[in-house]
């Protein structure tokens, strides 16, 4: 019985690359389709799943979950749709910073405790 030499199977390109190089990445673009969405969401007036699903080249169902996955759960933004004359269009709002938070001897002090 013959043990097979697993060392001396033959590598991929890209599996040998990743070995050499294991932090670059192995495409030659540096804008991700994350980056390209969230710019075209954060342009003024906005953007429909239509022209994200074309930038991406991903399904439409594909982009709507991104949108409430990663847009809206994952990253946490505010997310907005609208419908206007050319379809629904989506864009990401600027956050309002919040009222600052009440300090702990604030509320003791409401309570009687201080």
């Amino acid at each position: 019985m013959r043990k097979s030499n697993w060392k001396s199977k033959r590598l991929s390109k890209s599996q040998t690359q990743s070995k050499i190089n294991p932090g670059t990445p192995r495409t030659g673009s540096g804008v991700t389709k994350h980056a390209r969405v969230l710019s075209l969401l954060r342009s003024k007036n906005g953007t429909t799943i239509a022209t994200i699903s074309k930038a991406t080249s991903w399904q439409p169902h594909s982009v709507r979950g991104f949108l409430a996955g990663v847009v809206k759960k994952k990253l946490g933004l505010a997310l907005t749709s609208e419908k206007t004359k050319s379809g629904r269009s989506y864009r990401i709002n600027v956050a309002k910073p919040s009222a600052p938070a009440r300090s702990a001897t604030v509320v003791q002090e409401q309570r009687g405790d201080a």
